[in-house]
């Protein structure tokens, strides 16, 4: 969604199509900003979220490989979302029965290029994206940490919709997923591509092999549908999203 922190008919209108779908699914939040540039998670959002498709974070076992879904935007936010991801990761996730395999799935990337790069300064106009799209130290060595600790294979992220080859630290397997909506930040990397689809894994005895498969066709609309970036809530425009709106769920103040 857009804003389903502001409308809830949007998280609505989500969980009834994946509902359709013929296998069951999980989910995870993806970016939450607001207004603010520097505010991009609050308790709300996060427990929002949650009413419509569950607690996170979750962990499953199918066919010998184990999925996690987490949001690591909330490390260092002091949020009580926040302890409760480090006791699963740290102390639960640990005594999990082991598997094959074991992917995580995180909106977020850990790192831009590096895992030892610096934490970005988002009071600096060419570091804000780099600190956006990425998780502060010391939380993303705590992170890679527990990754290294439950046996982590796989680790897909999203967030940058610009896809670029796997990158391996220490045994680990790092996706930056292409986006299904919009490319961007295609600029900022060589070896980035800008196509918008997204992966097929599939398992044997050999292990994990991905194939991305592009979408079948992309918007050719120019111009955007109301303002990008943060704008203020009161300064977006919802006209068709409202319009062709089924079943609204009441609007949250």
């Amino acid at each position: 969604t857009r804003d389903g922190y502001i409308h809830d008919f949007e998280l609505a209108r989500a969980k009834e199509e994946f509902d359709a779908l013929p296998y069951p699914y999980y989910a995870i939040p993806g970016a939450t900003g607001h207004d603010d540039p520097r505010l991009n998670v609050t308790a709300e959002t996060l427990d929002n979220f949650a009413r419509f498709f569950g607690p996170c974070p979750w962990t499953f076992v199918h066919k010998e490989v184990r999925f996690t879904g987490l949001y690591a935007a909330i490390a260092g936010s002091g949020l009580p979302h926040e302890q409760r991801m480090w006791d699963f990761l740290e102390r639960e996730l640990p005594t999990a029965p082991a598997a094959r395999h074991h992917v995580l799935l995180m909106h977020y990337t850990l790192f831009v290029d590096a895992l030892d790069e610096p934490t970005w300064d988002i009071t600096k106009e060419d570091e804000y994206h780099s600190w956006y799209f990425t998780i502060d130290n010391p939380h993303r060595q705590r992170l890679f940490a527990a990754c290294k600790k439950t046996g982590v294979d796989i680790v897909l992220s999203g967030h940058i919709h610009c896809r670029r080859p796997p990158q391996t630290v220490a045994g680990i397997r790092f996706y930056r997923c292409a986006g299904i909506a919009m490319p961007q930040w295609q600029d900022r990397f060589a070896d980035g591509d800008p196509r918008l689809g997204f992966y097929r894994f599939d398992v044997s005895d050999d292990g994990i092999r991905d194939t991305f498969i592009p979408l079948a066709s992309e918007s050719t609309a120019d111009g955007a549908y109301g303002p990008g970036g943060h704008p203020r809530p009161e300064e977006r425009d919802y006209s068709l999203a409202i319009e062709t709106a089924k079943n609204d769920a009441p609007f949250r103040p």
